[in-house]
């Protein structure tokens, strides 16, 4: 447990700290979980309009250190090649 008071400050931003990165990192994966649905379902309109959502969100999460920024990048790569393999 935290002794100086500095440490036990710390302890407490680091709380605040992981329930916003949670709500983030929950908000992100929702919205690229419609964009997989909607490719799931052949929906080539949806999907696009679901990526045009997911991509600053998975962004933003990147830029916030949610998650790392290739691994965003990754995820927006993937699921454009797979958004294009529908329209063929």
């Amino acid at each position: 447990m935290a002794n100086t008071t500095s440490a036990k400050k710390a302890t407490r931003k680091i709380a605040r700290r992981t329930i916003v990165n949670k709500s983030r990192r929950t908000q992100m994966r929702g919205s690229v979980r419609n964009v997989e649905e909607a490719i799931k379902k052949g929906d080539h309109t949806a999907a696009l309009e679901a990526l045009k959502k997911a991509e600053p969100e998975l962004m933003k999460a990147a830029q916030r250190n949610i998650v790392h920024k290739n691994t965003a990048s990754r995820k927006v790569s993937r699921l454009t090649h797979q958004i294009a393999k529908l329209a063929k």
